[in-house]
């Protein structure tokens, strides 16, 4: 089993920057991609972005693959949501995940506890 940690959410005006990380641990992580999904108040759970294995390639959702970037420090291990330009919309709990696929966003078994962002206007 992989444990996932999420860190660094919180309330911050629309515009500002914040950065989301993921702490992984109980596995070898570099034969795991890693996502981030999110979910706001009444809303499913959504894709945000995600990462391959080697740190190469990413995907985002279109209404995040201009103002979030995501990437990993494999000796680390610790994956990145670098949050630019936040909106009201972005508002919801950010969760962690990886996943033994190798198509990017696909097969996500294992999650983090979530941590909240909050974007005021």
């Amino acid at each position: 089993q992989v444990q996932l940690v999420e860190s660094g959410g919180g309330l911050v005006q629309a515009g500002d920057s914040l950065r989301l990380s993921c702490a992984a641990s109980g596995r070898i992580f570099r034969n795991y991609q890693m996502g981030w999904f999110r979910q706001a108040p009444g809303k499913e759970r959504e894709f945000v972005a995600a990462v391959s294995r080697d740190g190469a390639s990413t995907k985002y959702a279109d209404s995040v693959k201009d103002r979030f970037t995501t990437s990993r420090d494999t000796a680390r291990n610790i994956v990145y949501l670098q949050m630019n330009n936040l909106k009201p919309q972005d508002t919801a709990v950010y969760y962690c995940a990886a996943s033994q696929n190798y198509g990017l966003g696909s097969g996500f078994a294992y999650w983090g506890q979530g941590t909240q962002v909050t974007v005021s206007s």
